[in-house]
């Protein structure tokens, strides 16, 4: 994360805070969150009122009242740091507030302000929606961004004016929002790394009935073929350690545990929640942790640690009926597994043809950090695994 965007403040100067009220809300690369006061006390000067900023960056502070803060604009960020300096300093979700030792005092609330989640609040803006003619069906009547978007939908009037009527056969321009800006970084940059490609189909019928069992035995998980697969993959992955890397300029990093991703289509774009440990976690509990972040990406309540990290990622479209399809590679990451549908074709077994359930993966691979070979035997690793799912024990 090199900056980040405030959309608007939450308070204003000369409120009180205490310590985890939100006071603004932040656009990053992947992640709109309300960031919260580090410590209680007086919002004493707001440095950047809204806009990008690098990290590092004072944007406020925060103090015991009338304590004395800088004056002028936001100080410089600070000087760049080695290579070596930034790959050992942790990566920061935000850049906090400066807070000197406040005195503790009583939340100043929300003022009135419409709940709403950041991701409600830009659609809103986006489309010209006024929040507090909505009802939301979030947590204690939070609107969330299905809120806006059914009445999006909807035919009356928007409550903001509506846009000029654009000339017939002109395009309409969609300004880029920070997630595509940041979808179509990432994408040009894998362009460039050198990629290959290999395909294997496995007989998923033996899968199949293993889900239907855990389906079973674990209702409110209610696991699905893409937790059984992300199961496999991190077991084949330890297997293949090799696999589960990430390039790193003159290095290959070969990773302890098996952190899965798993890109998820949501309404602003694709992100790539990850299930970290996925080679330790049962199925079960793959399917809950799936569950959860999956669905709070769709919310647009992800944080930075949710995205973070991933040694490997799974882009599923098999729900879609593609067949079978090419995914491009998600840097650093070494590969990304690509999976289709799984549908009935005949297939010669023991010199005769059956109807079985087939499902084809391609993975895509980074030449510098893989070769061919060791790609083809982890896919194979893996097909083995789902036609027999005995063979991971």
């Amino acid at each position: 994360m090199e900056s980040g965007t405030i959309v608007r403040w939450l308070v204003s100067e000369g409120d009180k805070v205490e310590k985890g009220d939100p006071l603004y809300e932040l656009d990053t690369d992947k992640v709109t969150q309300e960031v919260e006061a580090d410590a209680a006390g007086v919002l004493l000067k707001i440095v950047v009122a809204e806009g990008e900023v690098p990290v590092g960056t004072a944007v406020g502070y925060v103090g015991a009242a009338g304590e004395d803060v800088p004056s002028g604009g936001a100080p410089p960020a600070p000087a760049e740091t080695s290579k070596e300096e930034a790959q050992a300093a942790p990566e920061p979700e935000h850049e906090p507030e400066r807070a000197p030792e406040p005195a503790p005092v009583a939340s100043a609330g929300n003022g009135g302000r419409v709940k709403a989640s950041p991701l409600a609040r830009r659609i809103a803006r986006e489309r010209g929606i006024d929040l507090a003619a909505l009802a939301g069906t979030g947590p204690v009547g939070r609107i969330v961004a299905e809120d806006v978007e059914r009445a999006a939908a909807q035919p009356a009037p928007r409550a903001a004016p509506a846009a000029a009527p654009t000339v017939a056969g002109q395009a309409e321009r969609v300004e880029l929002t920070s997630l595509r800006k940041t979808i179509a970084r990432r994408l040009t940059e894998a362009w460039t790394v050198p990629a290959f490609q290999i395909s294997m189909s496995a007989d998923m019928s033996k899968t199949q009935e293993l889900r239907a069992l855990l389906v079973e035995r674990h209702p409110d998980e209610r696991p699905t073929v893409t937790d059984v697969l992300t199961k496999v993959c991190a077991i084949a992955l330890m297997r293949h350690r090799d696999v589960n890397a990430t390039f790193d300029d003159d290095a290959i990093l070969i990773h302890p545990s098996a952190n899965v991703g798993i890109a998820v289509a949501t309404g602003r774009g694709l992100v790539v929640p990850v299930i970290a440990g996925a080679d330790t976690r049962t199925v079960a509990e793959i399917a809950a942790a799936r569950a959860d972040v999956v669905g709070r990406a769709r919310d647009g309540k992800l944080s930075a640690e949710d995205i973070g990290g991933g040694t490997f990622t799974i882009s599923n479209l098999g729900m879609y009926g593609v067949e079978q399809f090419i995914a491009v590679l998600n840097p650093p990451q070494a590969s990304i597994l690509a999976v289709g549908a799984i549908e009935e074709r005949p297939v010669a077994r023991d010199g005769e043809i059956v109807v079985r359930p087939m499902m084809t993966m391609t993975l895509t691979c980074d030449h510098r950090t893989i070769d061919g070979a060791t790609a083809a035997d982890f896919l194979r690793t893996v097909k083995d695994f789902l036609e027999e799912p005995g063979l991971t024990l």
